[in-house]
């Protein structure tokens, strides 16, 4: 077993299909299903079922995808830490991040740290939810994840540093009826609301509410938060939104109003227990640094 076999491993899940992953690592397909199969002999089992072009993990597949992420991720570390010996002028930092926390804090993290290191590249892979994000750090397709989280967590070999606690807003139209800058729940009574699907944080507080008794109705339900600040501003309905989007709200013309009794997101950034890349560890240090 090689670190060749693996990375062509991991580039036949990632593919789907060995005639992609030739293409991506420009190989040629007869030499990548020889290294595979000889991964096979070496490891004794099967990795995939080969469907057509399609090629599907086996149980075992599965089972070895997690270390031969972590082997590569390992490997990448060491070539970093030393190329970082020489001053950490090149690199790249593999985040996963949620979508409200892409906006902020992330946008000032990275704003941070490109001024400190402008030669690195940070690369953000898109996760919808917090056990997603989790599961490309876990998998090795991500160094570090930026997520959000209403207690504190707790994930086996992964540790979660937190960065800073947010809270959540009402963001509303130009024509909002209120006037003063804090709205309590009860005042909401009645209003039309644009959210998100269940199962997020920012759909818990909406449903907290209306749990309590605050008559609100939930008129859009979308996956898809580029929509909700738009149907905001057009009058659809109002919404709740972390306060990282308060900015982007004002400016955009909407009214943001703070919400009592306050709602708060546990904002962290999450990596493997194991040593981090230098530049990751520089990113970490930054977002650290926030406050």
């Amino acid at each position: 077993m090689d670190a060749r076999q693996l990375e062509y491993f991991a580039a036949i899940v990632d593919e789907g299909g060995f005639h992609r992953a030739a293409e991506r690592l420009h190989v040629a397909q007869p030499s990548l299903s020889q290294a595979i199969r000889a991964l096979e002999r070496d490891l004794g089992v099967a990795l995939f079922h080969r469907l057509g072009r399609r090629a599907v993990l086996t149980d075992a597949g599965r089972q070895v995808l997690e270390p031969a992420r972590q082997v590569l991720r390992d490997l990448d570390t060491a070539r970093a830490a030393a190329e970082s010996a020489r001053g950490l002028r090149t690199g790249r930092v593999e985040l996963a991040a949620l979508p409200s926390q892409s906006v902020e804090p992330l946008t000032t993290m990275i704003e941070r740290f490109h001024g400190a290191h402008p030669g690195v590249l940070v690369a953000v892979q898109p996760a919808i939810t917090a056990p997603e994000a989790v599961e490309l750090v876990r998998g090795g397709r991500s160094e570090l994840a930026l997520i959000g989280a209403a207690e504190d967590f707790a994930y086996p070999g992964l540790r979660a540093r937190t960065v800073q606690r947010e809270r959540f807003v009402v963001v509303a139209g130009p024509e909002a009826p209120w006037s003063g800058p804090v709205l309590h729940r009860a005042d909401l009574a009645g209003q039309p609301v644009v959210t998100v699907p269940e199962g997020n944080r920012m759909r818990h507080v909406v449903d907290e509410m209306i749990g309590a008794g605050v008559d609100l109705r939930i008129v859009v339900e979308t996956a898809h938060r580029e929509a909700i600040l738009p149907l905001v501003l057009r009058g659809v309905g109002i919404t709740v939104l972390t306060a990282g989007w308060s900015e982007i709200a004002r400016r955009s013309g909407a009214r943001v109003y703070a919400l009592e009794p306050a709602a708060e997101l546990r904002i962290s950034l999450v990596h493997r227990a194991a040593p981090l890349t230098p530049a990751a560890e520089a990113f970490l240090d930054v977002a650290l640094d926030l406050d």
